[in-house]
């Protein structure tokens, strides 16, 4: 994990010594056991051992007051939810997780301590080990991270195979991740249970694995609220739908669980449902809900007979 040598660093304000700060969080995110034949942070660049199947890369961006409310949760919790964002795109294509590299952005006097406990605590509960990164000066905080999976076997589920017939599942109920927003904004304390659905999100690798095991037709996750993410599988696949219900998450409302959004269950499509739901058994994996049906028409996508909106949260830039 490299930074500029520069006395202008942020981080020669936390420490008498840019050195002391970086081994810390050496420490920080590299409490664990390393594969043997793996190198990690401490050079230039980590050395993996080969990848199996298809190499799967993804990155996404957590800016501190944009993607969580700097007000309502510490910046350890962004930290978490930077990882878990992204390791959620290797769980939608059905990917192992083999590491990944974090790049932090922050201005003078950021706790980078204390936002890296949250990055360590989501890389190792995930099994996703940071294996480097970088740090820089900005007027504001935002952390980078891009995850590294593989999908042996027959490759990765990608959104554009739906075929009309499939029926699409879903993972869990929606909507906890909104409805814990809006507890918390009420003054529902931190360890509430919808409030940890949102500042804490957990990642679906094992039930994507599982999925694309079971020869799922197409999948992604619901990061953006099942309002838009079903549409854009859709969109992907060239077919419509038509839903039947959408489970809600106790706690929370059916429109927070159709354009919340940052629930990160897994949507799925498949001509053998059957088959998902006894590998998700085998597997002690909760038991998938079905939504409903893909149809031919790309245009006919209803829920329960009436239009569904496309709706959710959109980024702005």
């Amino acid at each position: 994990m490299n930074a500029p040598a520069d006395p202008t660093n942020p981080l020669r304000e936390l420490s008498q010594h840019e050195d002391d700060v970086l081994e810390r969080i050496g420490k920080i995110v590299s409490e664990r056991t390393i594969v043997r034949g793996e190198r990690h942070v401490g050079d230039d660049a980590a050395v993996l051992r080969p990848f199996v199947g298809e190499a799967i890369v993804s990155t996404d961006v957590a800016v501190w007051g944009v993607h969580l409310d700097e007000q309502l949760f510490g910046i350890g919790d962004l930290g978490f939810k930077a990882v878990a964002a992204a390791v959620s795109d290797l769980a939608a294509m059905g990917a192992r997780a083999r590491g990944l590299v974090v790049a932090v952005v922050a201005p003078p006097g950021t706790d980078l301590e204390e936002l890296h406990y949250g990055i360590a605590e989501a890389a190792q509960l995930t099994g996703c080990p940071v294996v480097g990164g970088d740090l820089s000066r900005g007027n504001q905080v935002s952390v980078a991270v891009t995850v590294l999976g593989e999908c042996p076997g027959g490759g990765a589920v990608l959104r554009s195979g739906a075929r009309a017939g499939d029926e699409f599942m879903v993972t869990g109920p929606l909507g906890a991740s909104s409805a814990g927003l809006r507890r918390r904004r009420d003054g529902a304390p931190l360890n509430d249970e919808l409030v940890l659905a949102h500042r804490r999100p957990w990642p679906r690798l094992r039930e994507g694995i599982a999925a694309r095991d079971a020869g799922a037709s197409a999948m992604m996750d619901l990061s953006d609220g099942l309002g838009l993410d079903l549409h854009r599988l859709a969109d992907a696949s060239g077919v419509g739908f038509e839903l039947t219900a959408v489970p809600v998450s106790e706690g929370a409302n059916l429109d927070e669980a159709i354009s919340g959004g940052e629930d990160y269950e897994l949507v799925i499509a498949t001509s053998n449902p059957e088959r998902l739901r006894l590998v998700f058994h085998d597997r002690g994996l909760r038991e998938p809900i079905s939504l409903g049906r893909a149809v031919a028409s790309p245009q006919r996508r209803l829920l329960g007979g009436e239009v569904f909106e496309r709706k959710g949260f959109e980024h702005e830039l």
